[in-house]
């Protein structure tokens, strides 16, 4: 399981270190793809093979599946970690993460995010101010 929130910064090259705590369980070569809320998500490879799996088992018939199949796929890309922990994230994905030098990677269960930092700290505030409420609508236990 991912959890946690580390601080980095891309290197000219476009290349962030991944923190060893997720790097263990990430493994050497995973997935990364565009995500939700402008963030890239990150799987291990066996992660992102069971996603497959129910990717292909929605109705291709319809428009919202394609469109969202389409979304992930065509984004993801196969990266390997050199020796000194880094990936190199490609153009397209620092461009839709809107990733110029420093972002957050955090833990979450079973991928890991890349956020520009700019852009998690909008989206922790924002959601900050609606936790409680978002909580009592889906956690039905204690926390």
């Amino acid at each position: 399981m991912f959890m946690g929130e580390y601080q980095h910064a891309m290197d000219g090259k476009g290349r962030i270190i991944m923190p060893a705590k997720l790097r263990d369980g990430l493994g050497d070569t995973f997935i990364i793809t565009r995500g939700l809320e402008n963030c890239l998500f990150v799987y291990p490879r066996k992660e992102w093979e069971q996603l497959e799996l129910k990717l292909k088992a929605l109705p291709f018939t319809k428009k919202d599946v394609r469109a969202f199949t389409r979304f992930l796929l065509s984004g993801a890309i196969d990266v390997e970690v050199d020796k000194q922990g880094r990936v190199l994230i490609p153009n397209n994905l620092r461009e839709f993460a809107g990733i110029d030098r420093d972002c957050v990677i955090i833990g979450v269960s079973s991928r890991v995010e890349i956020w520009s930092k700019e852009r998690w700290e909008e989206y922790s505030t924002a959601a900050d101010a609606s936790f409680e409420e978002i909580a009592e609508t889906i956690v039905d236990f204690e926390l």
